[in-house]
């Protein structure tokens, strides 16, 4: 057990934490900037700008091979995708991913992902009301990625169904249907990995080709399986919780809800500050390698640190009147991490959150709360319901 100064009391499973992270956020960065708590065995939790970025950027001392989420998911076998290794084998592997998410590459799903947003926008609006979490930003990101990865028809259908059941069991904590998931997504996987050994694709347009040409082990099948696992889980959970939180923010706030209405060409720079305002991750995490010392409190080696980035987003050190929406701030936000694990999809999820609000917005004359929020907790952040009215244009 680590000593807490006055004022560092801090329970991520606190209840108030979930509605309202920010105000405990900012209390820990006046009073307490690196905080421990013995929940899920101890951790630290750094919530300053600066040390975040120090601590993202510095693979060496901080590893994400041991422990790179809070609380730790066990599983059985090999961690063998690339959030869960370091250097020189990250590097390999990311090597294989990044083409295919490059902005370039990604825009030509920009047609399909707005068919997909229009296709579960449309009756919403007819209705005139909608849980816009369900039935828009849950299901989105399992149409987009059943269309990255290439799954046509049927299979892709059953993926995308697969993968919000998944993301749904995630929410709900029922470990038994997380399970049953994770093996029925691991089956499309498996599946998928066979037919680009057989048939393969463009490796800088294919994720499944270019993992497989990128392994040299026999391991490669499986390094490919989980990481192409690893995308999914990462691709769906983050993305739905970030769209949920834009449209919360945008239900609640009529006159910026107008100004995107009434310039669309506004709305890339608003996805970056409500990104920004909103990071759906808590938890990210890293394992410290060595003794060493932050603002005065001894990590020592084998400690785990959480990279609070949703708090470093809100440091009045960083970002003035850190609570307020500003668009086209001059400083880069962490809401998709930094250094070598900065998420490679974050090209994919700004184009689905920029085309869903480009949709909403275009297809109604205002949407607004019609119900109480809830929320998801600790290690995620955002809506898990949002009920709406919707007036249509």
């Amino acid at each position: 057990m680590r000593p807490s100064p006055d004022g560092c009391a801090f329970d991520p499973r606190d209840p108030a934490l979930a509605a309202d992270p920010h105000s405990t956020f900012a209390r820990l960065r006046r009073r307490c900037p690196v905080a421990w708590t013995d929940r899920w065995g101890g951790f630290w939790a750094l919530t300053r700008y600066d040390d975040l970025m120090a601590v993202a950027g510095d693979h060496r001392t901080f590893s994400n091979a041991v422990q790179n989420v809070v609380p730790h998911v066990a599983r059985p076998g090999p961690r063998l995708a690339p959030l869960n290794v370091d250097p020189p084998e990250h590097t390999r592997r990311r090597r294989a991913i990044n083409p295919t998410l490059k902005p370039r590459r990604v825009a030509r799903l920009e047609p399909a992902i707005r068919r997909s947003v229009v296709e579960l926008l449309l009756p919403l609006v007819e209705r005139g009301e909608a849980d816009l979490v369900r039935e828009l930003a849950f299901p989105l990101p399992a149409y987009a990625l059943a269309d990255y990865l290439g799954v046509p028809g049927e299979e892709g259908l059953r993926m995308r169904a697969a993968t919000e059941r998944y993301t749904r069991a995630l929410e709900e904590g029922s470990v038994e249907e997380v399970g049953r998931t994770t093996a029925e997504m691991t089956g499309f996987v498996r599946r998928l990995v066979a037919e680009r050994r057989g048939r393969p694709a463009d490796p800088e347009r294919d994720l499944t080709t270019g993992l497989l040409r990128a392994q040299r082990d026999e391991d490669g099948d499986l390094v490919t399986i989980e990481s192409i696992r690893q995308v999914i889980a990462a691709g769906t959970i983050g993305v739905t919780l970030a769209l949920a939180s834009a449209i919360r923010h945008l239900a609640e706030w009529r006159d910026h809800q107008e100004l995107l209405r009434a310039r669309p060409d506004l709305i890339p720079a608003a996805v970056e500050e409500l990104l920004r305002l909103y990071s759906p991750n808590l938890g990210f995490a890293r394992t410290a390698t060595r003794e060493v010392e932050i603002r005065g409190r001894r990590i020592q080696a084998g400690d785990v640190v959480a990279l609070v980035y949703a708090s470093g987003n809100r440091d009045e050190a960083a970002f003035p009147d850190p609570d307020r929406f500003v668009l086209d701030r001059p400083r880069e936000h962490l809401a998709f991490g930094h250094g070598i694990h900065k998420c490679p999809g974050a090209p994919l999820a700004r184009l689905e959150i920029r085309i869903a609000l480009e949709e909403l917005l275009r297809r109604t004359s205002v949407f607004e709360l019609a119900g109480p929020v809830a929320w998801s907790r600790w290690p995620e952040y955002g809506p898990a319901s949002l009920p709406t009215r919707l007036e249509g244009a």
